[in-house]
């Protein structure tokens, strides 16, 4: 599986310009194709959804032409030309859900009996109800025919004579529904107006209003009583009008407000703002609850930290902005005590089961989670742990997920691709407005002195040290202290995953014990050669290695800082000697210590050591071609700490 890595982060500010707003996006390009006229079309989101829908309309007959970064939609006038074709929908649920009424509608004065449109989409789509809106289409006489299981994509519609008088449907599984039913409302009530009752509470309303607004401003009204009653008069029909400029995404604006909160700001999001006609621009206010500083402008918002330092826990119904809620969700990490995210029960016909989703990545995290039929409760944990993120081929989760770099973590995306369906360059663009927490990575040989030179260089900087090499031989000392046998590999994994070791300057401290001599000991130099070659020690260490990189910055040192554990590390220092000066160091070494040395033996047991590195299959022992080469073989502890500290002027400046 394809993944990313991102790092923690220390900050995040700037100014980010929104795509286009898949919402409305996909409902202009349905009305314009409906439409009486030529509709020029600009800021389009270019996403997979987006693509989705105009490969169907195209499949219809619907005449598409880009002109530059305008998309020019010849409309059909409420008659699509083809009545016959197969419209493949992936996972959108707002295609198939508009596309359906429309293409009902339309088939209705068809004269070919046998014409049908077919509807299919990927796996995860023909788990998506969509029952309750064909159930309404049937109260008008519609044709549709299953093609799998009852209920469910994929599906058949064949021409039929509509009735236009009243249809119910339910409002409390997915707003999507009413917004289908509205869109192809005119193309029905030609002779009659064509009334929509709402059955239940209607989730999602700020979608509905979208509707409503570019209906509009295609020339079509609706007269409505609460949210519960739609009426469509007689006489209306869609007509271009003429440009339609699409606004900024107020879903994606709230990764980075939340970026702007969690990463200090100021951070501003242009396209959408407080004359937005998208209800998710509201996320800025559940925001603000939890104490982030928001400023409003006409098309742009602003997030800064909160003035305390830190989020505050919240209790809050989100039925409005169900997308955006998501985000919540991930800023809850780090809150004060526990949040509530209420009324979400949309949430779980969405791309994935998002309650149940959402649960399983934040406990991973380390988070409390209690999953309920329609809500979630998150309390933070302590301190974030590294973990691998699981997406569910849903572009919110990958996003939102995203912000716990934020908050002092290293994370692992699986399928990040899956965030074309609304936002292509989005981890581009969440690059841009980040900066990575900064580590110098130190790689060399046995004995070249790259310990004592990363204590230093990390004592100077102000960073953390990570001393690799010492983690093999902590996790063999550990499991020898509780008499654990060093072939098993379970429990070994849990040490290594779980180590309270730190580094402070040339001391190793376990459990606040000092095990700087101890580790070097016969039984754990044989005892860490044994479990290092335990693939789920070797990944445990992996994770519990990049732990270690956490704000101001990190220096590390061992085998494969560079180029396995820390590939992004901004300087990376490749710090070697010749054998025989490395010899000269470890005799020297043991001579002080009283320990007994002979040079022809260091000399054997070196280049041995030098071999297995440079040959072994994972990550052998090499210089990478970003690493800066320091051979020490003639220099001294300060001449290579000063060498690396004018390499790493950059990470303070």
């Amino acid at each position: 599986m394809e993944f990313i890595d991102l790092p923690p982060m220390l900050r995040a500010v700037g100014e980010v310009r929104l795509p286009g707003s898949k919402s409305i996006s996909n409902r202009v390009l349905l009305l314009a194709a409906l439409a009486e006229g030529t509709t020029r079309v600009e800021a389009l989101l270019d996403s997979d959804d987006t693509r989705v829908m105009r490969d169907a309309l195209v499949a219809l007959g619907v005449g598409l032409q880009q002109e530059g970064d305008t998309l020019v939609v010849t409309g059909c006038g409420g008659r699509f030309p083809n009545a016959r074709a197969d419209l493949f929908v992936g996972n959108s649920g707002l295609s198939i859900r508009t596309l359906v009424p429309a293409v009902v509608a339309s088939l209705a004065g068809c004269g070919d009996a046998d014409a049908a449109v077919r509807l299919s989409g990927v796996p995860r789509m023909h788990e998506r109800p969509i029952g309750d809106l064909v159930d309404g289409l049937a109260q008008l006489g519609a044709r549709v025919d299953w093609l799998g299981q009852p209920g469910f994509p994929p599906l058949a519609l064949r021409p039929a004579p509509l009735a236009a008088e009243t249809v119910s449907v339910r409002g409390n599984v997915s707003s999507q529904f009413l917004t289908g039913l509205l869109q192809a409302a005119p193309l029905v009530a030609r002779d009659t107006p064509l009334v929509i009752v709402v059955e239940g509470e209607l989730i999602s309303r700020p979608y509905v209003e979208i509707t409503l607004n570019l209906m509009a401003r295609f020339g079509v009204q609706v007269e409505r009583d609460g949210w519960s009653r739609f009426v469509v008069p007689t006489g209306q029909h869609y007509v271009s009008p003429g440009r339609i400029v699409v606004e900024g995404d107020a879903s994606t604006a709230s990764y980075f407000l939340a970026a702007g909160a969690l990463g200090g700001g100021p951070l501003r999001v242009k396209g959408a703002g407080r004359g937005s006609i998208q209800g998710d621009v509201r996320f800025a206010d559940a925001l603000a609850e939890m104490g982030a500083q928001i400023t409003w402008g006409e098309d742009w918002i602003e997030a800064r930290a909160p003035e305390s330092g830190r989020l505050k826990g919240i209790d809050l119904d989100l039925n409005h902005i169900p997308d955006a809620a998501m985000t919540l969700a991930v800023a809850a990490l780090v809150a004060d005590g526990p949040s509530h995210l209420r009324n979400i029960g949309s949430w779980r016909v969405k791309e994935t089961d998002r309650i149940a989703a959402m649960a399983t990545e934040l406990r991973k995290l380390g988070a409390t989670v209690e999953e309920f039929p329609e809500s979630l409760r998150i309390t933070p944990p302590a301190r974030l742990q590294p973990a691998v993120i699981d997406t569910y081929e849903d572009h919110r989760v990958a996003m939102c997920f995203s912000l716990a770099t934020l908050c002092g973590t290293s994370l692992r995306i699986n399928d990040p691709k899956c965030v074309n369906k609304t936002f292509p360059g989005y981890f581009e663009t969440f690059a841009g407005i980040t900066a990575p927490v900064p580590v110098v990575a130190i790689d060399g040989p046995s004995a070249s002195g790259k310990g004592t030179v990363a204590a230093r260089v990390a004592q100077a900087l102000g960073f953390a040290h990570l001393d690799s090499g010492s983690l093999y031989r902590i996790v063999a000392l550990t499991a020898i202290r509780r008499g654990v046998a060093l072939d098993d590999e379970p429990t070994l994994a849990a040490i290594a995953t779980d180590l309270p070791a730190r580094f402070e300057g040339d001391r190793v401290m376990l459990e606040g014990d000092d095990v700087t001599e101890a580790i070097r000991s016969e039984a754990c130099s044989v005892g860490a050669s044994r479990v290092a070659a335990l693939p789920t020690v070797r990944e445990a260490l992996f994770w519990r290695q990049r732990a270690y990189r956490r704000a101001p910055g990190l220096v590390g040192e061992g085998r494969d800082m560079g180029s396995v554990v820390f590939p992004d590390a901004p300087v990376k220092i490749f710090l070697t000697a010749s054998v025989e000066a490395r010899a000269e160091r470890r005799y020297k070494q043991l001579m002080d210590k009283g320990m007994p040395a002979n040079m022809a033996d260091l000399l054997k047991d070196l280049r041995e050591r030098d071999a297995r590195d440079a040959q072994r299959a994972a990550a052998p022992l090499k210089q990478e071609e970003d690493a800066v080469l320091l051979d020490t073989s003639d220099m001294s502890v300060e001449q290579a700490v000063a060498f690396v500290l004018e390499r790493a002027a950059i990470l303070k400046g």
